[in-house]
C-alpha cells in the first residue's frame, strides 16, 4: 500500500510539473521532471519490460528494470512501465529504449533520443556608445546572454533589420563560454559599425537571442537609438580640366564637384546663379562648347545631417580663335627695314652733329693763326718838325711797297 501511494503520489507530481511524451525526439527543460512511458507494456504487474540508457552519465548501456533499484535517484520505472527522470540534466542527454512484452505475449520497442534545454534571461546591451562617427568604424555595444543551453545564436538587428556582418561596414566579435560546474554557456557579441557619410542622423540597435532548439522564440533586448555625429564636411570645390577653364569653340571641358561621400550626396550644378536641369552626378561635361557655355559653375552637395553646401565657383571661358592675316609676313618685314632706317637715320644726325662740332673747332684755330701782330707803342713826341718828316717816310714807304 505504501509502495502503491508513492507510486500515485509520483504520478500526481508529474501530471503537474513533468512531460509525459511518446515522440521519438524528445526536448525537456533543466531541472524539470521527465516521463517516458513504454508502449505495449501492461499497466499493472505483473511487467516484462526493460529499459536501456545510453546518456552521458553512462560510459555503456545501463539497463533498468522494474524489479531493480532506482539509479541514484537519476531515473527509476514507475508501477505502469515508465521511466522518470525526476530533474532531468545535461548529462541525461542521449537515447533511452525500452522493450515490452504485453500481456498476449507482443513484443513492443520504445526509442526517444532526449535533449535538453535551458532558457537564458533576457539578453541585454551592455556598454552602448554614447554617439556614432561617420567614415570611422564604431563600437555600438556588447549584446550578453547568460545562462543559456545549448549555446544558442546573438543576432544584431538595425532599424528592425538583421545586420549581416561583411567585414567592412558591419563587422562582430563574437566569444562564448561555458560554467565549469553547471554547464550553462554566456554569449558575448560585440557590434562594430561604419556609418556612411551623409547617412542617416540616428540609427537604432537591437539584439535578439535565438535558442539552438527548433519551436522556440527568440529573446530580445530593449532598442538603444544613437546619433550619427557629424563634423563641419571639408569644403566642396570644383576641378576644372583643362586647368584655367580656358578653351575654342568646339572643345570639351570637364568639371568635377569633389566631396567627402560622392556615393551618399545629391550632387546638383549650378550655372551664373541659375540651377542647371541635369540629372545629379559628381561630373558635368560640356562638349562641344559655344559662347553661351561661357559662365561662372559651382556644384552644390546635400547632406543630411547639414544641409546643402556649394563650391567655389570656377570661371569657363570661351576664347576666339585666331585666324592668319594676310599680308603679316610683309609687314613685319617692312617694320624690320622702317626700325633699321630709324638706326641708320640717327646714326646719321649724330654724324652730322660730330661733324658739325669738329668744323667750328677747326675753323676757330685757323682764325687764331691768320690774326697780325698788334702794331708798337710810339714813344712821347719831341717839339719840332722831326715828326713830320717820319710820318712822310712812313707814307712813302708804304706807297712804295
Amino acid at each position: 500500500m505504501a509502495a502503491g501511494a508513492a507510486a500515485g503520489a509520483w504520478v500526481l507530481v508529474l501530471s503537474l510539473w513533468g512531460a509525459v511524451v511518446g515522440d521519438r525526439n524528445i526536448t525537456a527543460r533543466i531541472g524539470k521532471p521527465l516521463v517516458l512511458n513504454c508502449r505495449g507494456a501492461p499497466k499493472k504487474p505483473p511487467q516484462q519490460l526493460e529499459w536501456k540508457l545510453n546518456t552521458g552519465r553512462t560510459e555503456a548501456w545501463k539497463v533498468l528494470s522494474p524489479e531493480g533499484d532506482s539509479w541514484d535517484s537519476v531515473a527509476r520505472v514507475l508501477p505502469n512501465g515508465s521511466l522518470l527522470l525526476p530533474a532531468v540534466g545535461i548529462q541525461d542527454e542521449g537515447t533511452f529504449r525500452c522493450q515490452a512484452t504485453s500481456r498476449n505475449g507482443k513484443e513492443m520497442r520504445s526509442a526517444y533520443q532526449v535533449r535538453v534545454y535551458q532558457i537564458p534571461g533576457k539578453p541585454e546591451i551592455v556598454s552602448p556608445a554614447s554617439e556614432l562617427m561617420p567614415g570611422v568604424p564604431n563600437k555600438v555595444g556588447t549584446c550578453v546572454s547568460e545562462g543559456g543551453y545549448p549555446a544558442g545564436t546573438l543576432n544584431w538587428h538595425s532599424d528592425g533589420k538583421l545586420l549581416i556582418p561583411d567585414g567592412k561596414g558591419v563587422s562582430v566579435l563574437e566569444e562564448t563560454t561555458r560554467h565549469p560546474q553547471t554547464g550553462l554557456f554566456t554569449l558575448q557579441s560585440a557590434l562594430m559599425v561604419t556609418p556612411a557619410w551623409g547617412g542617416a542622423p540616428h540609427l537604432t540597435f537591437s539584439c535578439s537571442f535565438s535558442p539552438g532548439l527548433p519551436r522556440r522564440r527568440a529573446l530580445h533586448t530593449a532598442s538603444i537609438q544613437l546619433r550619427v555625429w557629424e563634423p563641419v564636411p571639408p569644403e566642396v570645390r570644383v576641378m576644372i580640366q583643362p586647368e584655367g577653364g580656358k578653351l575654342v569653340r568646339g572643345g570639351t571641358v570637364t568639371l568635377t564637384c569633389e566631396t567627402p561621400a560622392q556615393s551618399s550626396l545629391q550632387i546638383h550644378w549650378i550655372k551664373d546663379g541659375i540651377p542647371l536641369h541635369f540629372a545629379p552626378s559628381p561630373v558635368l561635361l560640356l562638349s562641344d562648347v559655344e559662347f553661351d557655355d561661357e559662365g561662372s559653375y559651382s556644384c552644390v552637395a546635400t547632406y543630411p545631417s547639414h544641409g546643402p553646401q556649394e563650391s567655389p565657383a570656377v570661371r569657363v571661358v570661351i576664347e576666339a580663335e585666331e585666324e592668319p592675316i594676310a599680308g603679316s609676313v610683309e609687314g613685319q618685314g617692312l617694320g624690320t627695314v622702317a626700325l633699321a632706317l630709324g638706326i641708320l637715320g640717327g646714326l646719321g644726325v649724330a654724324a652730322l652733329l660730330i661733324g658739325a662740332i669738329m668744323w667750328r673747332r677747326q675753323r676757330r684755330r685757323r682764325e687764331e693763326r691768320i690774326l697780325p701782330n698788334p702794331p708798337p707803342q710810339e714813344g712821347p713826341r719831341k717839339p719840332g718838325g722831326g715828326g713830320g718828316a717820319r710820318r712822310a717816310e712812313s707814307v712813302r714807304g708804304a706807297r712804295g711797297s
